[in-house]
């Protein structure tokens, strides 16, 4: 947003009302908008929002509330019904040992957004608080945390969750559900903290020298209350914008590991191990694979594009 000119702020009166007084006009009420209030009053005017919002919000309370959506059983089927095709109480059908699909990809949303959003909510912790140390401090702190998380960026991501989930997550290893999304989850945040780090670090960077900051600090004011009360709250937008977008990616690396069959496996319901399940029954029952991708897909596409709405509504420059 450029600064007003000066010809916009001092303007002069015309000749004819210079020695009329002008009538004291209505005063607004209206309290001064913040940058989130500003965002709050742009997002509710773009469809994609709400588009983006109620996908979001039915995946949650699909994760949340799985019996609402799908009474049948998930997990125990009978043979009996082996690949038997859609009908009135299985909508999607039968996979190869009868259980329904339907239920299983009602269910499998529970797996896939509890690690996403727990994912996102360490890198967001462990890279925000690296990214605040590391440019508040600079000198060799910044120099330390900025090679530490060069040699993370230097790890494939696919290749460095593999020998992670491997190790730990092995066959033969005999892990129960709790910890084997738990290891999905620490191997996502690892190999993701160094890009909020350098989110964070570089929004430090651009607000510890600003105006208020050094009147802060001229005031007496510690590292601490500086970091928490003025340099956190105006280095947030960038984080929660990543954040939406990340939620969206993670959804897709977890079913990617799993359909690899290094991330979630059985007993655990989830997209990606449905898709790895039927892939080898494309021909013969193409909705194994169509239905979980279907959901897969529009969980991404969702949180993808409430992000962007986000980071429309909280860049000026893009209103």
């Amino acid at each position: 947003m450029s600064d007003p000119s000066t010809a916009s702020i001092v303007s002069t009166p015309p000749a004819h009302a210079v020695d009329t007084p002008a009538a004291p006009g209505p005063q607004s009420n209206e309290k001064p908008r913040g940058l989130l209030g500003d965002a709050w009053r742009d997002l509710r005017r773009k469809p994609l929002f709400w588009i983006s919002a109620t996908f979001i919000v039915i995946f949650l309370l699909m994760a949340a509330f799985p019996s609402l959506f799908a009474p049948g059983d998930a997990v125990n089927g009978s043979l009996s019904r082996s690949l038997n095709k859609a009908s009135g109480s299985a909508w999607f059908g039968y996979d190869l040992q009868g259980r329904d699909v339907y239920a299983r990809v009602i269910y499998g949303a529970r797996a896939s957004v509890v690690v996403a959003v727990l994912s996102v909510i360490g890198t967001l912790l462990v890279g925000g608080t690296m990214g605040i140390i590391a440019g508040y401090l600079g000198g060799w702190v910044d120099t330390l945390l900025s090679r530490i998380a060069d040699v993370f960026f230097g790890i494939p991501f696919v290749l460095g969750a593999i020998v992670i989930l491997t190790t730990f997550n092995g066959s033969g290893a005999t892990n129960s559900k709790a910890e084997i999304m738990g290891l999905v989850i620490i191997s996502l945040i690892v190999l993701s903290w160094p890009v909020v780090m350098r989110l964070m670090r570089s929004s430090v960077l651009a607000t510890r020298e600003a105006d208020y900051i050094v009147a802060a600090r001229a005031l007496g004011a510690g590292s601490g209350r500086i970091i928490l009360k003025h340099l956190l709250p105006n280095c947030l937008a960038p984080l929660l914008v990543y954040g939406t977008i990340m939620v969206g990616s993670f959804i897709g690396a977890e079913a990617t590991l799993s359909f690899l069959g290094v991330g979630l496996k059985s007993p655990v319901v989830s997209w990606g191990i449905m898709i790895s399940e039927g892939k080898d029954f494309i021909r013969v029952a193409p909705g194994l694979v169509f239905f979980p991708a279907a959901f897969l897909v529009a969980a991404v596409l969702s949180f993808v594009m409430l992000g962007e709405a986000v980071r429309e509504a909280l860049d000026p420059k893009l209103r």
